[in-house]
């Protein structure tokens, strides 16, 4: 499958369902506190997606060699790298859960996103790879240009991540998207400069590094075949927006009224 160049319509339809995604992610939030369990978010999600028209992307999604994923979004608790399906565990203080919501409008085009949530007071540590992830996601996010490559929005993830002590998850990684939940290129969170494949205007992908406060190494959980947790039990972390190359730089498309303040060094949501 080759790279697809988005039009003006493509453009405008994702940037509807990119912004819906997002508002998905804004209706849940209120009620992550301690005590929810990973099933009422999903029944939450759920009911905003019923609300807006959208659809699930995840819900009975099945990739050769799965099992169908059986949960409206994906929900990883504290030491569950990524595809954390809901479950009836209540989270308690102290817990940090990412939550990945992808929807399909009606029209076919998806929207993929996710967020980091702390639940009650929640340990230093916890706190600051969190904030350490979506710090690492937009210093990627900068390097969206025309004319960059793909080695570049990875090495500046990397960089900043181990500069600070954490490490990347190498085996997950974003990937362009449109009217496919998961189209080329592969998008890695590591990387050289100047490698991989150049940045042209039209192209869209998401940029969702998985961070670890331990080691790297990553295996699966039970035998849900979905579940990824980390080796060595570590705390992980992944945030995630859908950007689009501009003729001049980027824009972010995950967007919404509750989507969580710019970092400093950021100065707009689009170039």
């Amino acid at each position: 499958m080759s790279i697809t160049i988005k039009d003006a319509a493509d453009i405008e339809g994702m940037r509807v369902a990119c912004r819906l995604a997002s508002e998905v992610l804004d209706y849940i939030a209120p009620h992550i506190q301690p005590g929810i369990t990973t099933a009422e978010i999903d029944r939450l999600g759920a009911e905003c997606m019923a609300q807006q028209g959208t659809i699930s992307a995840t819900i009975g999604y099945q990739p050769p060699g799965y099992p169908a994923y059986p949960a409206s979004l994906c929900t990883s608790v504290n030491n569950v790298v990524c595809h954390g399906i809901p479950n009836d565990k209540p989270l308690k203080k102290g817990d940090i859960v990412n939550v990945d919501v992808t929807v399909i409008t009606k029209d076919g085009w998806y929207g993929d996103n996710s967020r980091m949530y702390l639940i009650g007071e929640c340990s230093i540590a916890a706190k600051r790879l969190c904030a350490i992830t979506f710090e690492a996601m937009w210093h990627g996010i900068l390097q969206v240009k025309p004319g960059a490559r793909l080695g570049d929005v990875g090495h500046a993830i990397q960089k900043f991540a181990e500069g600070h002590g954490f490490s990347i998850v190498r085996e997950f990684c974003g990937h362009g998207i449109g009217k496919n939940f998961h189209e080329e290129p592969q998008v890695l969170h590591y990387g050289r400069p100047g490698t991989l494949e150049e940045l042209k205007p039209g192209m869209v992908f998401t940029i969702e590094p998985m961070i670890n406060a331990g080691r790297r190494e990553i295996k699966e959980f039970g035998n849900d075949g979905w579940t990824i947790v980390t080796k060595d039990r570590s705390l992980s972390a992944q945030w995630e927006h859908t950007v689009l190359v501009t003729p001049t730089g980027y824009e972010v498309m995950t967007l919404s009224a509750g989507s969580p303040p710019l970092p400093s060094f950021v100065q707009a949501t689009a170039t």
